[in-house]
């Protein structure tokens, strides 16, 4: 799978209603055939930053994403909110679901 981690400063007039404004990209992202998922998380230390967390079946419904309308739609609105370029890691992954992290097991609760 595509993995992506991408970081989002938001001018601060924009913070609060960043997930509004960014809401039908997000939901044709998501409805996308190849998405596996595409979570947005605001950073607790500054309200300006999201994080942006983003997963893709395979390299194919990674271009499928880059080459949709939504995807170019964004481009030509969303940077005007941002005070930055956002910072991203993009890499590909032998998975494709989450894993468990043994290190914090939870036992089974009845």
């Amino acid at each position: 799978m595509i993995f992506i981690t991408a970081k989002f400063r938001i001018l601060p007039e924009y913070a609060d209603q960043w997930i509004e404004i960014a809401g039908d990209f997000t939901r044709a992202t998501r409805a996308e055939e190849g998405c596996l998922w595409f979570d947005w998380s605001r950073s607790v230390d500054d309200p300006t930053e999201y994080v942006l967390v983003e997963a893709f079946r395979d390299g194919d419904a990674g271009a499928a994403h880059v080459q949709s309308e939504h995807f170019r739609q964004a481009q030509r609105e969303l940077p005007s909110h941002l005070a930055e370029t956002p910072r991203i890691v993009n890499t590909t992954i032998p998975q494709d679901d989450w894993s468990l992290l043994g290190e914090m097991a939870v036992p089974e609760r009845h």
